[in-house]
């Protein structure tokens, strides 16, 4: 046989292994989708897939890295050791509208994959090994830092997984991000009585609110400052001696992010000074607590050209690199893998109706769809081909790890998540 006609029958192998397993997978994904979970507290979807990996030959470990909702599933070639690949599942909702960001149709795109690889190192025995993982709180908790931190990617070649949304592309961009809990402290009084006497952390608040908008006159175009109050005070004839809010800071690049948060720090400290609520003042000093930052995305670009090249075979249009890559999204913790291994995160269209992108309840509805699944049974094959490829291919895979060098991605980054 040519080595054109068996990497044919390769192919051909991963796409009989998922579309065998498609009334399975279905099934898992509506099981999730009726039963939506938020972050780290994904215990029903956990189970479910760490027993049907179990029943289906991997060599699974629940619980993974004392993380009590990850886990990694693994199987290794008997044709002997090479590159190894990895896929991500997410499996965590939104809190009110479920499943609204389809992590339903993320998990069972990871399983798919990995199954479809596992397919190919049974029957063909090239050499290699898959590993999928459970990857937990992506929506809020950023999981993923998590096991990157514990070492679940130091030994993997590549990270593959993919998104429901509707778009298609390899290309999109993605903001890097930090989020903020911010607390002011002031001094009771009636507001009515004695105003004089207290120290208004409401008005701290307002007056940082207020900053903050007068700075985006000044920012990039491409920065995004936004939040809530959490914590506005009890009663309106008390003068609320603590106030709280929730902010998100996010530059398109990591670069841009760091720049922009000192800016970010001013408006609130100012607030502070401006209205007492400071300890010199005889309140306490405002409180910035700093979360994570999440890595804007190092695609990489042989991964992402093959994944789409794959899908064009299945029927999928895509516009241009340069056109994709002006279009910035959310953020995720996918970025932060992307700096630590070669990585890619394409988006894939499930339908969802006029003005129902991901996070509205209509994306929720779009995501259980008969759609959707075939959607994310396509975008499982090009994922699990583009793997392949990495596999097989010396050459490519050579022109995957070059791209991340050149981009200085490495696991040196673990130190600053």
């Amino acid at each position: 046989m040519t080595e054109i006609n068996l990497v044919k029958e390769y192919a051909n192998t991963i796409i009989k292994a998922i579309d065998n397993k498609s009334e399975d997978l279905r099934t898992i994904s509506l099981q999730i989708h009726e039963n939506p979970e938020l972050s780290y507290k994904e215990t029903f979807a956990h189970n479910l897939l760490v027993n049907y990996l179990k029943d289906q030959g991997f060599k699974v470990t629940p619980s993974a890295y004392n993380i009590e909702t990850a886990f990694i599933a693994e199987f290794s070639s008997k044709g002997g050791e090479g590159r190894i690949v990895s896929f991500n599942s997410e499996y965590d909702a939104l809190p009110g509208i479920g499943h609204a960001c389809g992590h339903n149709l993320i998990a069972i795109s990871g399983v798919a994959a990995a199954i479809a690889l596992k397919a190919v190192f049974e029957k063909h025995e090239i050499p290699g090994k898959v590993k999928l993982f459970g990857t937990p709180a992506e929506e809020k908790g950023d999981g993923k830092i998590d096991l990157i931190k514990a070492g679940a990617y130091d030994d993997v070649d590549v990270s593959l997984m993919v998104h429901p949304s509707p778009y298609e592309g390899s290309f999109f961009s993605y903001y890097a991000l930090e989020n903020w809990d911010i607390e002011y402290f002031g001094r009771n009084a009636h507001a009515a009585g004695i105003p004089w006497e207290g120290i208004n952390a409401l008005d701290a608040m307002v007056l940082a609110y207020n900053n903050i908008g007068l700075l985006r006159q000044q920012i990039l175009p491409t920065d995004r400052i936004h939040g809530i109050i959490t914590n506005g005070g009890k009663a309106p004839n008390v003068i609320p001696d603590y106030t709280s809010a929730e902010f998100i800071i996010r530059g398109k690049t990591l670069e841009n992010l760091r720049a922009l948060k000192p800016r970010v720090q001013k408006c609130f400290e100012a607030a502070a000074t401006a209205t007492g609520c400071t300890e010199a003042n005889g309140a306490k000093d405002p409180k910035i607590t700093r979360k994570r930052e999440l890595f804007d995305m190092n695609i990489n670009v042989p991964l992402g050209e093959r994944y789409e090249e794959h899908l064009r075979k299945f029927g999928i249009e895509f516009k241009p690199k340069e056109e994709q890559e002006k279009v910035s999204l959310g953020s995720t913790d996918q970025g932060n893998v992307t700096y630590v291994v070669p990585g890619i995160h394409p988006l894939y269209d499930i339908k969802a109706p006029q003005g129902s992108g991901n996070h509205t309840i209509g994306f929720t509805n779009a995501a259980k769809t008969e759609f959707a699944h075939e959607a994310t049974l396509t975008a499982s094959k090009g994922i699990a081909l583009t793997a392949l490829d990495f596999l097989i291919d010396d050459e490519f895979a050579k022109q995957v790890k070059c791209t991340f060098n050149t981009s200085n991605g490495g696991l040196h980054w673990k130190d600053s998540m």
